[in-house]
This record gives structure tokens, sequence and C-alpha cells, in this order.
């Protein structure tokens, strides 16, 4: 009986190709000294969540099958009385993603989802924060397949946010690029 353990398909690529990769390119002492990705955190505001409630828990499921990990509900930090909101509130859904779950994420999102947008022509290398993270936004929770087109009352996006431990935005480009995330073509654009 053997007894080798699961490992996602780019945890695998990670270690055999991306770190040679990047220890190449950026001249690295150590492949300990190689940036990785840390964690993937999806967030999702809830539209008129305060006057419907049903809606924060439908949110909630979907980001749970999405992501393959139950997601939980954003608090509303301060009172605002335009938008008749009060403090501790639910008003959207988070998910923190990291190890083999990030990765198994990460691959159905640059392999699955991503192909299904209309038009498609690759993600911004512009959304950088300088610090080596990456926030992406995506319009439609429809194009990850997890998703009942069927079951879906409201077409509402979510934003993803990539924590590496790069230390410049160059460095977490190139991971993200070796990791297979589809870019535009030249950074100019």
């Amino acid at each position: 009986m053997s007894t080798t353990q699961y490992k996602p398909r780019l945890a695998a690529k990670y270690k055999q190709d991306v770190v040679p990769a990047l220890v190449k390119k950026f001249g690295y002492g150590s492949v300990m000294q190689a940036p990785k990705l840390e964690k993937i955190c999806v967030n999702r505001g809830v539209n008129g969540a305060v006057s419907d409630k049903k809606m924060i828990d439908i949110a909630i499921d979907e980001l749970s099958q999405i992501t393959g990990q139950k997601a939980v509900a954003t608090m509303s930090k301060k009172d605002i009385s335009n938008f008749k909101l009060r403090k501790n509130m639910p008003i959207g859904a988070r998910v923190t993603l990291r190890g083999e779950k990030m990765y198994e994420f990460l691959d159905r999102l640059v392999s699955v989802a991503l192909p299904r947008v209309r038009d498609f022509k690759g993600v911004s290398e512009k959304s950088f924060d300088g610090r080596g993270n990456y926030t992406m936004g995506v319009t439609e929770q429809i194009i990850f397949p997890e998703i009942d087109i069927d079951k879906v009352s409201k077409i509402t996006g979510m934003d993803i946010t990539f924590v590496t431990t790069a230390n410049t935005d160059e460095e977490a480009y190139e991971l993200l690029k070796e990791m297979g995330m589809p870019f535009r073509n030249n950074k100019n654009n």
C-alpha cells in the first residue's frame, strides 16, 4: 500500500519550474530567496445586504462553493445613516486560502475560470500594490464552473488578492506569470 500524499499540480510546478526560473532571472543566492505565494484572499461586497439578510447567506454559499472552504461574513465597522447601516451588520463575504486549497483555487482560476470570461485578453499588470501583492477584480461569479447559472439570482463580482513574499512588484509579476497567470502581452499596456 503506497502512502503517497496528494500534491496540487501548481505546488509541484512551483518547486520544479518556477523557483529555478526565478533564481535564474533575479540571481538569488539561495532557492529560499525566491518569492512564493503566501495566501489568496477572496472578498465580495453584497449590494443591498442591509435590506435583505438572505443575500449574505447566498454570497457565503457561493464563495464557499468557488473556493472549497467555508466563507465568513464581513461586518461593517461604523454607522452610516444615509445607507441605513449600523455597526457590525453583515455587508459582504470573504475567505482566505492557504496551502493546498490556495494552489487548487489558483489552478482552477487560471485554467478554467478566466478563459470563460467573454472577450478575455488577459489580466492587467497595473494592479500591484508596490509591496509584491496583486489584486484583481472578477465581474461575474458565473465564470466559475462550481456555480450553477440557473440558481443565480444576481450576478455579482469579487476581488481576489494574491499575497506573495516578493519584495518588489517585478518579482511578484514574474512569480505569478510563471504560475500561469494570463497577463496582457506587454507591461506597457
